[in-house]
């Protein structure tokens, strides 16, 4: 079928709703299954469950009962795999294999629920059957992950009885400086890092001269820990397609660039399937909807660089040139992809533009603060017991974010800090629990919103090492184009290579403040501008730790191997040996001395073979060993 008009679109978008709605609410009588197609899930064999979940249903012969397909993360990553079965809505968490013939026997034959493999409330203990009833999901508001777990994004069918393609129908109907001025009164901002207002950008190359545009989608996502836009192009790439082509018609371009890391094949796949089977019911190609509004979709892979996320460096990339950034001005709006108007947006952006449209920019600024509308990914990780990817409303306060959504800081443990925007990004403690998370907030404080990394650490985590983490990433990465940014990086590396082994000086403070700002101010691109920011925010919050490593040569967490040894309790000590037994370099020696109460002599280190490799500390079961 080719779909010609806005007529035929509402037609079948009206049979694909009932479909769906005939899934969700079990109204043919059958049992529906959604397992867990996320990268995560997949790693954790969630191909494999699915294939004996198709092969139970056939040999108890079910298939006229119940059925099963994968769809996109759910988000509560350290919870899965998930599956979950309409219409009753029951949520299993971590789902493995050897599970599937108890859920078919049980559930789908007997109609009982599995106890023990649905999610517990840490704080009640009691087990939660749905979704919506855990923790977790309960303060998100999900737009830009809309349909991620719940609909195939292989199957178009479902997303158009979603939704999809009602905001660029809308958009066809309007002047394109409408659609612009409806993108304004959002309010979105760019959900790249930048935060700057997605309309005005929209606008620039609205402004330049009828002809060649064009439209880039920028889901080249290097931050460590990030893995917002990969998940929503596994889980809904309609609608980052979607949101592209309304782009596209508002400046008067007809053609599109998703930019793409090729580490993320699951997500290019889906991708160019959805593409491809947009262009097979004509809603992508000439003449679109019956309009004189034709565009088409390309992709090209990025290697891997985190240069080329900035968007300059993107472009140099796609035309085939070295991801090196570009000067500015000219902005890409004016002169962009092979000197062309081209506007540049992020995954997330674009995927929030068919709400906008369809429900309305008002619906939109709903959520949110008054100069950050609308709602954030991200991705929770580090020292936090729910792992996985979160949409807040703009406006919710560290402190939600990390004890109500996040549960918390496993085994007990303090917070310390949370490193927003990544290696771009700053330490934020727990003075700023309660700063409500938006742009300017968190660049007030010395942080930024980034793409949504949010990781999050506890007291074990030495903040000096944290810093030098960051910037030997950043010195892997600096593409080389500019001296601050080549040379200055490098340096900084240095100083706290020599501080975290023992050998800094007070004096080397001042030196990487004065290297951080004239890298701040001189680099050509915002990886360099961004790049001093985590040693700037751990200087500012927690300068003791510096100074410990300098003048105690004492590392207050027990995390810098030059400033910390291994220490056997020789009370704890029962002489087991099984920390001599896995102890690789024979560091570990009897003693001739045998604790009250025990048989056999305790052990000693020998710090002078000790290569810390923690082997002895994971081995002993009487927390005898210790770092000091």
């Amino acid at each position: 079928m080719v779909i010609k008009n806005v007529e035929q679109l509402k037609k079948y978008s009206h049979d694909c709703a009932k479909c769906l709605d005939v899934k969700f609410t079990g109204a043919d009588g059958k049992r529906h299954l959604v397992l867990c197609g996320g990268t995560g899930c997949l790693s954790s064999n969630s191909a494999e469950i699915l294939e004996e979940f198709n092969k139970l249903i056939k040999e108890y012969n079910l298939e006229d009962k119940a059925t099963i397909n994968q769809v996109g993360c759910f988000g509560f990553c350290s919870q899965g795999p998930f599956v979950k079965i309409y219409p009753e809505d029951t949520l299993y968490r971590m789902v493995q294999i050897s599970d599937v013939k108890e859920i078919v026997e049980k559930d789908l034959i007997g109609g009982e629920t599995v106890e023990r493999l649905l999610y517990v409330d840490p704080n009640t203990l009691s087990k939660v059957t749905k979704q919506d009833d855990i923790t977790f999901y309960k303060k998100q508001v999900r737009i830009a992950l809309h349909g991620c777990g719940s609909l195939d994004p292989e199957n178009i069918d479902e997303s158009i009885g979603a939704g999809a393609f009602q905001g660029l129908a809308k958009a066809l109907s309007m002047d394109r400086a409408d659609v612009i001025k409806e993108v304004l009164d959002s309010g979105i901002r760019g959900r790249g890092g930048a935060g700057f207002p997605t309309g005005r950008k929209w606008q620039f190359a609205y402004a330049q001269p009828d002809g060649e545009k064009y439209v880039v989608c920028n889901g080249d996502e290097g931050d460590p820990g990030a893995f917002m836009d990969r998940s929503i192009l596994e889980g809904n790439p309609l609608g980052v397609i979607e949101g592209m082509m309304i782009a596209g018609y508002a400046i008067g371009a007809q053609n599109g660039y998703f930019y793409v890391r090729a580490e993320y094949p699951i997500a290019v796949n889906r991708l160019k399937l959805a593409i491809k089977k947009a262009e097979e019911i004509g809603l992508l190609g000439d003449n679109i909807l019956g309009t004189n509004f034709s565009f088409r979709v390309h992709v090209r892979l990025g290697a891997g660089a985190f240069v080329c996320g900035e968007e300059t460096a993107l472009l140099n990339s796609i035309e085939g040139q070295r991801g090196m950034p570009r000067p500015r001005p000219p902005f890409p709006a004016v002169k962009g992809l092979w000197q062309k108007p081209t506007i540049i947006n992020n995954v997330e952006t674009l995927a929030c533009i068919p709400y906008i449209l369809r429900e309305g920019a008002s619906k939109f600024a709903t959520n949110g603060t008054e100069k950050s509308k609308g709602t954030k990914v991200f991705a929770l990780g580090g020292k936090i017991n729910n792992v996985g990817l979160v949409e807040i409303p703009m406006g919710t306060t560290l402190r939600e974010l990390i004890y109500d959504i996040g549960g918390g800081i496993p085994d007990g443990k303090e917070f310390k800090a949370i490193q927003t925007g990544g290696p771009s990004g700053g330490c934020l403690t727990k003075e700023d629990l309660d700063c409500p998370i938006d742009y300017d907030n968190l660049v007030a404080r010395g942080s930024m919103m980034g793409s949504g990394g949010a990781i999050v650490m506890d007291e074990d985590n030495c903040m000096v090492d944290v810093a030098k983490f960051y910037m030997e990433f950043i010195c892997d990465e600096s593409c080389g184009k500019c001296t601050p940014c080549r040379i200055g990086t490098k340096r900084m590396l240095e100083i706290l290579t020599r501080i975290t082994e023992g050998k800094g000086t007070l004096e080397d403070l001042d030196k990487l403040e004065e290297l951080a700002n004239n890298i701040r101010s001189n680099s050509l691109c915002g990886l360099g501008q961004t790049a001093p920011n985590p040693v700037l925010s751990t200087l500012k919050h927690f300068r003791d730790e510096y100074v410990a490593h300098i003048v105690d040569k004492k590392c207050p967490a027990h995390v810098c191997k030059n400033l910390m040894e291994y220490v056997i309790d020789k009370e704890k000590c029962i002489g087991c040996g099984l920390c001599e037994k896995h102890c690789p370099v024979n560091a570990i020696l009897k003693t001739d001395y045998t604790p009250a109460g025990h048989k056999l002599p305790s052990r000693t280190i020998d710090t002078q073979k000790c290569i810390k490799c923690g082997m002895c500390i994971a081995s002993c079961k009487f927390k005898a060993i210790s770092k000091q």
